[in-house]
């Protein structure tokens, strides 16, 4: 596996895989890799020639420095577990090699897709991972990239960009990966306490519920009844549930049998913050 923490070797590597005639897949990541992270690997490995991951924490996503600072760290393990799926190459560069001396976000606009959910509550959160994901997708120039739906509404947005800013790069969706008790994989969990992890299992337990309830209840019930499953629990504070239209994210207040809806939902848990979602949708 070759290591690239210089833009301009990753480049010429780059150009000699096209040269080839080579396809490219690519996984963005922030490191701290797990079972999930290694999921995008093997499938991106399934369809293209050669696999790049990249692992930098991006600044500018970040609307708490707390958050950023206590993101974890774990290179030399990274570097192991892609050795495990047969990664091709890895990209790990500074935050100067991205940004140079000038360490902001560009503005996007994702016709509101950026205003819903993690929007309303991380300010400033999509322009930042646009800004990273544009400038990486221009640098590693990959056929295939491949992102989790645990972050959906980060999904949507990147192809939104894509769509708009005319990239040449097809962005596939994959499913949640999730430990055995159903908590959806993130590098956040490795920050749980022994008391929040015994908890956490409850935020995909409710959400399969309103799978089931979904079939049923109005939407206004769902959502009360979400509440309450977190209203007097000490571990876990409930920060927003919702039911959106999967394409425009809008919540819904009513059924369309011509749409497809989606739950989210993020949690707290003391300052680390979990987000889930589940497709209500027949399929």
């Amino acid at each position: 596996m070759k290591v690239f923490i210089k833009k301009h070797f990753l480049e010429a590597y780059i150009s000699q895989l096209k040269n080839d005639k080579k396809s490219i897949g690519f996984v963005p990541t922030m490191g701290a890799l797990h079972e999930g992270h290694l999921s995008l690997v093997k499938q991106a490995k399934e369809k293209n020639d050669a696999v790049i991951v990249s692992i930098f924490v991006n600044p500018t996503q970040f609307d708490k420095k707390e958050d950023l600072e206590n993101y974890p760290i774990t290179l030399k393990k990274d570097k192991e577990l892609l050795l495990t799926v047969n990664c091709d190459a890895v990209f790990i560069p500074s935050a100067k090699e991205i940004y140079g001396q000038n360490i902001s976000a560009n503005s996007f606009d994702f016709d509101g897709l950026e205003n819903e959910m993690e929007g309303k509550f991380r300010v400033g959160h999509f322009n930042g991972v646009g800004t990273i994901v544009k400038t990486l997708f221009e640098t590693v120039k990959p056929d295939y990239a491949y992102f989790g739906k645990k972050d959906f509404q980060q999904l949507q947005i990147i192809k939104k960009m894509v769509a708009k800013e005319n990239l040449p790069v097809n962005v596939i969706g994959c499913p949640i990966h999730r430990e055995q008790d159903g908590l959806a994989m993130s590098s956040r969990n490795t920050r749980l306490t022994e008391n929040q992890r015994k908890e956490a299992p409850l935020i995909y337990s409710v959400l399969k519920k309103v799978r089931e309830k979904f079939k049923t209840e109005n939407i206004s019930d769902i959502e009360d009844w979400v509440s309450n499953q977190f209203k007097n629990n000490p571990t876990l504070e409930l920060e927003y549930f919702t039911i959106a239209d999967e394409t425009t994210l809008k919540t819904a207040t009513s059924k369309d049998a011509n749409k497809n809806y989606r739950a989210f939902i993020a949690v707290f848990a003391d300052n680390i913050r979990l987000i889930d979602n589940i497709s209500l949708s027949n399929s």
